[in-house]
């Protein structure tokens, strides 16, 4: 029977939101790894314990289970813990409970949740194309004296959330893991960037077959290609787009050629780019100028210079928005996590905790995990818990 905490806090709250924007409906598909007897609490509700205690700043297990622990009765109850018939309190997990879940999760699918879910709450970004960067992180704490360390490929959109995750595969590389990542993202209409390890001819196929373009970068990893793109008449080309900025203590300019080139050896691809930055240290005084060489599909006139210009300078948004919060703000390479499936389990509920609070606004994490722990009530909501 409820009590009267309970009656209250029903009464009190706002009508519940759709099951499209509440976490636990994205959760509960995910397959179940613990054996049928002795399940005394929903997959569901643990996951969400876990995702709410991140979104307040939990960075390890430990402080994963005592936010749970700590939780007044109303929030046990709003995450999904069942009440003991006898006393009428609420049952939370005994940490060993948890951690013996998370070891054995199924990675792929929980990012897959977490991308579901992220790309709800998001946004409409409209009838223009849309651009998702692909880039991979290695989890330098999860590494031990018999195994290396756990590689995460994500992709994330330029606005920082992130859309999907794939572990890499032992003695493999990013690679065979590009088309797997994406093939639970919609790509239509989609611009997709990555670094020259991906610039591979099966990767552009893929991609326009899902009805996406890329922008590839060329490097010598593609002596031909890079050798036939590097020898254009680029002084002669006229310039689409000029950029200065001063930040970061130096003085930057990038300048970005486009060149419409029918005989790229690389399927679809339609323009090659140059793109040439200056950059002068305020305290050194040093100059340095970098050419940078990439292709695309996309047709002469589907895009500005500017645009062009402000997805490749994009992304990078990934290792600062994404890669750089999780090891400096959750301090993921000090985790010494490296049992089972913890290590991805955990980059993907810090994926989750950072897509939530840039989606509601929130620019500075660390002021946002604040913020948020000083209120149980404030994750629930926003992973739709609570009114």
């Amino acid at each position: 029977m409820p009590s009267a905490l309970d009656r209250l806090a029903q009464a009190s709250a706002p009508a519940p939101l759709a099951d499209a924007a509440r976490l636990s409906h994205f959760l509960e598909r995910i397959p179940d790894p613990r054996g049928l007897r002795g399940r005394r609490y929903l997959l569901s509700a643990l996951l969400a314990a876990a995702a709410a205690s991140v979104l307040a700043g939990a960075r390890s297990l430990v402080a994963i289970t005592e936010w749970i622990t700590d939780a007044p009765h109303w929030a046990c109850r709003a995450l999904g813990f069942p009440l003991d018939p006898l006393t009428g309190t609420v049952c939370v997990p005994h940490p060993h409970t948890l951690r013996r879940l998370l070891v054995q999760l199924d990675g792929d699918a929980l990012d897959t949740a977490i991308g579901a879910f992220l790309t709800t709450r998001a946004t409409p970004a409209g009838t223009g194309l849309r651009a998702i960067a692909v880039d991979g992180k290695a989890l330098r704490g999860s590494r031990t004296a018999t195994s290396t360390y756990v590689t995460l490929l994500a992709a994330m959109d330029h606005t920082g959330t992130a859309l999907a995750q794939r572990q890499v595969a032992d003695k493999s590389n990013e690679i065979p893991a590009f088309a797997p990542l994406l093939d639970s993202v919609d790509l239509t209409d989609a611009v997709i960037t990555a670094d020259a390890l991906h610039t591979q001819h099966a990767h552009g196929a893929y991609l326009r077959a899902r009805g996406a373009h890329y922008i590839a970068q060329v490097k010598a990893n593609h002596p031909g290609l890079f050798d036939r793109v590097r020898r254009l008449p680029w002084p002669d080309i006229v310039l689409d787009h000029y950029e200065r900025t001063r930040a970061h203590h130096r003085h930057e300019i990038r300048r970005l050629k486009t060149a419409a080139f029918a005989h790229i050896d690389y399927l679809d691809a339609a323009q090659a780019l140059q793109v040439v930055r200056w950059r002068k240290d305020f305290t050194s005084g040093k100059l340095t100028v970098e050419r940078v060489y990439l292709i695309t599909s996309l047709p002469p006139g589907a895009a500005t210079g500017a645009q062009l210009a402000a997805w490749i300078k994009g992304h990078w948004k990934i290792e600062n928005l994404l890669h750089h919060v999780r090891d400096r703000t959750f301090r993921e390479d000090d985790s010494k996590i490296h049992v089972g499936q913890l290590p991805r389990v955990m980059a993907g509920l810090r994926n989750l905790a950072i897509g939530v609070h840039r989606q509601n606004g929130h620019t500075n994490i660390a002021a946002a995990l604040r913020h948020t722990a000083r209120d149980y009530r404030r994750p629930l909501t926003a992973l739709g818990l609570t009114g």
